[in-house]
């Protein structure tokens, strides 16, 4: 008997069962069984004792309401979530394999698994961050995923993290890495007077210390929404991406800007000349929600020509969109209204969310693809 607590994912055929222990913030677990996936209530972001305990008991739950032996075990590529060790530990005491997904391959799996897609996709997955098979956060990637294959076609330019994952609570240190990208170093102290630690960020990026690269998407709108003076420090997670969001609803549609971004030989897409242009916007008054419908606007153009460019080269006209971006409602319909007119069919999460609450369900399907290989 299915549990209603529990989201069911009609698969496109029997499998072997798969237990898959999802991610490490809004974490859920995830239980294959014949034709069909289980996935649990959010259990949450992993970071407490009663979270853990919790997705213990889910794990034991799941187990219980769906009496089969998992034959594999699923798991994020980081090593130090927890899901990751439980899973671990798991494989051992049961003496099963354990298989290390990568956090935006499985957004994209997630989908495919959704829409029981059996062949090659581009995945476009956008989000805040994920461990990449490099070693160094991942969150803006152009993807070529094939069942338990996939291949990293290009990503977003990388910004500074200066300070680590304390630039994802404070986007004023994310603006401050897009100003010295920009070769405007010295403005960081004046624009950013207030932060007591600006003059300390400004000397972490001339040194390059303690500033890992990321290409998330998730801490571009923290850049921006820094720049803008929307907000400087985060109250909770993706607050400066929302108030962007809101912003550019108020304000209403725009054109993009023109040269607004480039597509580099490696296939890089850099969004620096967006981000100059958000600098003089500020500076000319030009008002904060125009700025950011242009924001969008932009992003808009640039991730569609990307998108198009890489679906020419590798022909294939399925598009899997995947990450917590995929909330923003103004990303999500301009790309659909950008790409339908293109010939493409385009993916998107249908009955659980776009974010880390999936990825226990790409997990799972990448898992299974990997078996039957």
């Amino acid at each position: 008997m299915i549990n209603p607590q529990d989201t069911v994912i009609p698969l496109a055929s029997d499998a072997p069962a798969v237990l898959a222990c999802g991610s490490w913030l809004k974490n859920t677990v995830g239980l294959t069984q014949g034709n069909r996936a289980y996935v649990s209530p959010p259990i949450g972001d992993l970071a407490t004792i009663d979270a853990r305990n919790r997705f213990d008991q889910t794990v034991q739950r799941l187990c219980q309401d769906y009496p089969i032996k998992p034959e594999v075990v699923a798991h994020d590529l980081h090593p130090d979530f927890y899901s990751t060790q439980f899973a671990q530990r798991f494989a051992e005491q049961h003496g099963i394999p354990a298989l290390a997904v990568q956090h935006h391959h499985a957004h994209i799996a997630a989908v495919c698994a959704e829409h029981r897609i059996d062949q090659p996709v581009l995945g476009l997955a956008l989000d805040g961050v994920g461990l990449g098979t490099d070693n160094t956060p991942w969150g803006g990637e152009l993807l070529r995923v094939d069942g338990a294959q996939f291949q990293r076609l290009g990503h977003l330019t990388p910004l500074a993290l200066p300070g680590g994952d304390r630039a994802a609570q404070e986007p004023w240190r994310m603006a401050a890495a897009a100003l010295h990208r920009l070769n405007r170093h010295d403005e960081i102290v004046q624009r950013f007077s207030g932060q007591p630690a600006a003059s300390t960020v400004a000397a972490m990026l001339a040194r390059n210390f303690n500033c890992p690269p990321t290409s998330s998407m998730g801490r571009l709108f923290d850049a921006a929404a820094g720049l803008l003076g929307v907000s400087l420090i985060q109250a909770h997670e993706a607050q400066a991406a929302m108030q962007l969001q809101q912003l550019a609803e108020q304000h209403g549609a725009v054109s993009a800007l023109a040269d607004g971004y480039c597509i580099a030989a490696d296939n890089d897409l850099d969004f620096s000349p967006l981000l100059a242009a958000l600098v003089d916007c500020r500076d000319v008054g030009c008002g904060v929600a125009y700025a950011a419908a242009l924001f969008h606007a932009t992003l808009v153009e640039g991730l569609a020509a990307w998108l198009e460019a890489a679906a020419r080269q590798h022909r294939i006209s399925l598009l899997a969109f995947g990450g917590g971006c995929f909330h923003n409602a103004v990303l999500c319909h301009g790309l659909t209204r950008r790409l339908s007119v293109s010939g493409f069919q385009l993916l998107f999460s249908r009955r659980l969310p776009p974010d880390d609450s999936a990825i226990a369900l790409g997990q799972a399907w990448v898992a299974l693809q990997s078996i039957r290989v």
